[in-house]
């Protein structure tokens, strides 16, 4: 069995433009610190990312207290924001109703998964019986349940979206998930709804 522990970055600072290099809050530095509180007790083997600074600072503690070297994947990366680079309830409708719906110059959740399950998929064969951390953001880690469980919408996504930090386990058998516990999260105002 390969066990996945998916870390959805925490608090970042929604008036930083750059999407790339978008840091934490203080709040979102100091609420990191769940994530080492649900880790620091178990056996990690292997720490992948999403090359996003807000992912990488979010599990750089437990990196470190476990001795272990962050891999970042492109792939792992959020969903591209398109050229009207808007969140509002609207947006999130359309993209869950229709996986391929996507704005202009921007990512579908349908793209977003592709290129996550892929990432996922390399890293499971790689690391087969192993822990792994994988550091992520919401819609990326939202692609990816929806992967395993079709069922997964909306609904789901919203229930998660003010979540920062959430640490959830996945285990595999192969590529096959077999079962999932959420193990904690911090709930935070995600303020960038309306953009």
């Amino acid at each position: 069995m390969t066990r996945v522990y998916f870390v959805r970055h925490a608090q970042p600072d929604f008036e930083w433009a750059d999407d790339r290099t978008r840091p934490l809050t203080a709040e979102g530095k100091s609420d990191g610190r769940l994530v080492l509180d649900v880790l620091s007790g178990k056996r990690i083997d292997a720490f992948y990312c999403s090359p996003y600074l807000r992912s990488m600072d979010t599990i750089s503690d437990t990196a470190e207290f476990f001795g272990k070297e962050i891999i970042t994947d492109e792939r792992l990366r959020e969903r591209v924001k398109g050229s009207q680079g808007s969140n509002g309830s609207e947006m999130y409708r359309k993209r869950w109703e229709n996986l391929d719906f996507h704005e202009d110059n921007g990512e579908s959740i349908g793209m977003v998964q592709k290129r996550n399950i892929e990432a996922l998929f390399e890293i499971l064969n790689k690391e087969k019986g192993k822990n792994i951390v994988i550091g992520t953001h919401g819609t990326a880690l939202s692609s990816i349940l929806n992967y395993f469980d079709p069922d997964f919408g909306l609904n789901d996504f919203l229930r998660i979206i003010d979540w920062m930090p959430y640490v959830i386990e996945l285990d595999f058998e192969g590529l096959t998930l077999v079962s999932k516990a959420e193990l904690g999260h911090i709930e935070k105002a995600f303020t960038a709804k309306a953009r």
